[in-house]
């Protein structure tokens, strides 16, 4: 089987995004579609032949992979399918943000700042326009496509591993470079925080089936080792642990950040990122075994087990 990239230009940190399509079953698959630009839709256009289009498989609904599906679902003919936890936000957009800046109130950030925070929710910057039309993955994902979709929140907790029998497309689960921890939200089945420090163990279990598989990134050119990135991602989970811990009594969240940057980080949403990083250390300090044990169970613990000793007791 024959496996396309294509990529496309961002203005993000995380660089151009890689999009992909295949032929699975007879069926014209993409995976992904790159961010809302001219230049994106021009390209994809040239790319394939969109009137063969019949699937277009969302691994999670940030704007540089899914920028595209609204104009995908109005152009053609392809059925366009989004995470079920991507469909609740989509439904509930005004509970969720309602829910979050009761989450953002309790870790002390005033009004002005939720103010700003969600003008930018709402701007279409951070998320586009939804198509009009679509189905769940997890439920309604053909079956003769042979795509295994697996739950794997990296730095959402929507994000899906869409794998092959000897191939994933993994969106922005495994980032290069950068140290990633799913995103402070809510829990819209439960009605509480989405614990992403949970959801980050379970999903290097996950990420372990994926050895010896050929992986389709979202930005990064390739991956050799899935062990590699797993621990790259530990060890700077333990740097940035070590950085918080001499603030770890302050209870306000908002105060912490004002500390760590010395009031010099402005940008609303990249206040939200750092929130949702110190809330994840607060998680990790208190229940350091979590992260033992998943580790553990894909055999990569005693190769950091100097580091995180270090971690917890200097």
């Amino acid at each position: 089987m024959t496996i396309q990239q294509h990529t496309f230009e961002t203005e993000y940190p995380v660089g151009p995004v890689h999009c992909y399509s295949a032929e699975l079953n007879g069926d014209l698959v993409l995976f992904d579609t790159g961010p809302p630009t001219a230049a994106a839709r021009e390209s994809l256009g040239k790319a394939l032949d969109l009137s063969r289009l019949r699937h277009v498989v969302i691994t999670h609904c940030h704007i540089d992979h899914y920028g595209l599906a609204h104009w995908l679902d109005a152009e053609t003919e392809a059925v366009v399918y989004l995470p079920y936890r991507d469909s609740l936000k989509i439904a509930r957009h005004d509970e969720r943000l309602a829910r979050l800046a009761d989450l953002l109130t309790a870790y002390g950030f005033d009004a002005s700042y939720q103010a700003g925070l969600r003008a930018i929710m709402d701007s279409g910057l951070v998320f586009p326009r939804f198509p009009e039309s679509f189905r769940i993955i997890e439920d309604e994902l053909p079956p003769q496509l042979g795509i295994e979709v697996i739950d794997c929140a990296g730095h959402s907790q929507s994000d899906l591993v869409l794998a092959g029998p000897d191939w994933a497309v993994t969106g922005d689960v495994l980032l290069r470079g950068i140290f990633q921890s799913p995103l402070l939200d809510v829990d819209l089945e439960s009605g509480q925080r989405f614990r992403n420090y949970d959801a980050y163990c379970a999903t290097i279990g996950k990420l372990a089936v994926l050895r010896g598989k050929r992986i389709l990134p979202g930005h990064r050119q390739s991956v050799d080792s899935v062990d590699a990135c797993i621990l790259f991602y530990v060890g700077k989970l333990f740097d940035r642990a070590r950085q918080f811990k001499p603030f770890a009594a302050i209870e306000s969240v908002a105060e912490v950040i004002e500390k760590l940057f010395d009031n010099q980080l402005q940008n609303p949403f990249h206040v939200f990122l750092k929130a949702s990083e110190i809330i994840f250390m607060r998680d990790f300090l208190a229940d350091p075994e979590r992260l033992k044990d998943a580790l553990t169970q894909v055999d990569l613990f005693a190769a950091v087990a100097e580091r995180y000793r270090g971690v917890l007791h200097d």
